[in-house]
């Protein structure tokens, strides 16, 4: 199992001085997620030749490996000009993460909820369009169903996963999303949604989160009234309402052997701080 820091919370450091800062706090892995010089939000990826080379150079130096590249794009939204320059940044990005020496990308459902037909559609669009690329390049692909997502709930997103039916397609389980994708007001069965995923189960984000519905659905109070607005944290494990001795129980009747990206973003004043934490903890829970 590989035990991942998504680095998002030291994006303001230079390269370099990200990769030296991670091997410094002990990660081995990094899951590359989306920094403004290199593969922004939702943008043409800026990296160039001489940006790559010297995120290997930097990797080279300290032993650290990129277990996973994440980026997001509108390649489900139901606007048509959006999702065929998110296909173009994605070739780019497939391309720059094959230069890295990673075998590994992962992404959300992306769209839209209120035009999910639609935005399915433009998803398998994409589909059609990308996966032959992934398959030249041998790069295998992981999709969360994220809050505000076309397909937001677990079991639907797992099914969807499997439709793809390619063996080097898989799923990925974002802990901070459980209130989200339980998709009900009854609480959130970790263990029966980390089960329903089965074999296609790859990859978990880590985090905590608080559960936005609470016992009232007034633990958060939104104006106006009625917003589709979506809440959820990435906060230290036991700052939040995760169930964290069913998940982490879970994974191990499951033997979880895929990836485990530790994903917190809400202490960048305690960044360095937050990421022992984080892997004290699931070094403590997993690699056993």
């Amino acid at each position: 199992m590989k035990i991942a820091l998504d680095p998002f919370m030291l994006r303001k450091l230079p390269i370099r001085e990200m990769v030296r800062t991670v091997a410094d706090i002990g990660y081995e892995y990094i899951e590359l997620s989306p920094r403004e010089e290199f593969m922004p939000f939702f943008l043409h990826p800026r990296a160039d030749d001489d940006r790559v080379a010297e995120f290997r150079s930097a990797l080279r130096e300290t032993g650290v490996q990129v277990a996973s590249v994440l980026p997001l794009y509108r390649w489900s939204g139901p606007d048509e000009t959006e999702r065929q320059a998110a296909v173009r940044y994605w070739r780019r990005m497939i391309e720059v993460t094959a230069e890295l020496g990673c075998r590994q990308m992962n992404s959300e459902f992306n769209g839209r909820p209120e035009r999910a037909t639609e935005s399915e559609a433009a998803f398998w669009r994409s589909m059609e369009e990308l996966l032959p690329v992934f398959e030249r390049e041998g790069i295998a692909l992981n999709l969360e169903a994220h809050p505000d997502d076309f397909c937001e709930v677990n079991t639907p997103a797992v099914d969807l996963v499997r439709a793809i039916n390619k063996p080097w397609v898989n799923y990925l389980y974002c802990a901070p999303h459980t209130f989200h994708l339980s998709g009900d007001d009854t609480g959130a069965d970790i263990p029966a949604m980390l089960r329903y995923s089965g074999d296609k189960l790859q990859h978990v984000h880590i985090a905590d989160s608080f559960n936005h519905k609470g016992s009232s659905g007034l633990r958060y109070i939104l104006n106006p009234p009625g917003t589709p607005a979506r809440i959820h944290q990435h906060l230290d494990i036991g700052q939040g309402e995760v169930d964290w001795d069913a998940f982490f129980g879970t994974l191990r009747e499951m033997n979880f052997d895929g990836i485990a990206t530790a994903c917190v973003f809400a202490w960048e004043e305690r960044a360095v701080d937050s990421s022992k934490f984080m892997l004290e903890r699931i070094t403590k829970e997993l690699a056993r």
